[in-house]
């Protein structure tokens, strides 16, 4: 049975950061990160599964996203989320660690991956390795544009994304995921995550060449691929995915029946990480 998450709050040197717990406390420790507009909740059927089985699991909200903090134009980026999430397993006792990131996640994890490597025991990449095609990037536009927005409602709100199809299936957790990351505002609600933070990393993901970070990924390395395109385009292109695993010997792939949003509730990806992790 999977249990209910426990909240975690986290002073970092840059600011707060709020993370949700899973398993047990003295478990081997993986943090999950999520995609560019996303928040910890995303990670709440993957999380959830390598809780019961028995690891420490800790989600976070990036900076910017769902509720840890909202800092100043300037201080994201790759680079910096990546600082960020070895402060998260310093504060929490642990040298060594597992890491799972989704989307924008990946990246940060192979960025993570060249700050300390050593740090690192096993790394999960789900569905971003290399840049995506461009097709691929309109749907993800388009998630972009709720933020800063104005709902009448949170039943509205929920009904909008579901009503845009790019989450297939549909689940009750993105039903918890969006609604989480709500707030009050005069005549309805808004999202919380900061359109600001995130049109930044957008920007900066924009010059980068994931390629430079692939021979920092010497640990055990698993890319979770989804096959079926999102809108007209992949995010990891065959080209990309086949040129990684046979270029880093520590790495194996496993393509997942679902798109880039549903292979975050994919049992085929959920059996992938927990067995890799395992």
């Amino acid at each position: 049975m999977i249990e209910s998450p426990r909240e975690l709050k986290l002073e970092l040197r840059s600011g707060l950061v709020r993370g949700w717990r899973f398993g047990p406390d003295d478990g081997d420790l993986v943090v999950c990160v999520h995609g560019l507009s996303a928040n910890a909740r995303s990670f709440d059927l993957i999380a959830g599964a390598l809780g019961a089985a028995g690891h420490a699991v800790v989600a976070i909200d990036l900076r910017g996203r769902g509720w840890s903090s909202i800092t100043g134009l300037g201080s994201y980026g790759w680079g910096n989320h990546a600082r960020d999430v070895q402060e998260v397993a310093t504060q929490l006792g642990r040298q060594q660690f597992g890491y799972i990131g989704h989307s924008m996640g990946a990246f940060i994890g192979m960025e993570l991956a060249r700050q300390a490597g050593g740090r690192l025991s096993r790394v999960g990449l789900i569905d971003a390795l290399g840049v995506p095609e461009p097709a691929s990037l309109v749907p993800i536009m388009a998630a972009v544009q709720r933020l800063g927005n104005s709902h009448p409602s949170a039943d509205a709100y929920v009904a909008r994304v579901k009503s845009l199809g790019t989450i297939t299936p549909w689940s009750p957790v993105w039903e918890t995921h969006y609604r989480y990351d709500l707030i009050e505002v005069d005549g309805g609600v808004r999202p919380r995550t900061d359109r600001g933070a995130v049109l930044e990393d957008m920007t900066y993901g924009s010059t980068q060449f994931p390629r430079l970070l692939w021979p920092a990924m010497k640990m055990p390395t698993l890319v979770v691929r989804a096959a079926v395109p999102l809108g007209a385009g992949f995010i990891i292109s065959p080209s990309d995915y086949n040129d990684f695993l046979a270029t880093t010997p520590s790495a194996r792939g496993v393509n997942v029946n679902a798109n880039h949003y549903g292979i975050m509730t994919s049992p085929e990806a959920v059996d992938a990480l927990t067995g890799f992790f395992r």
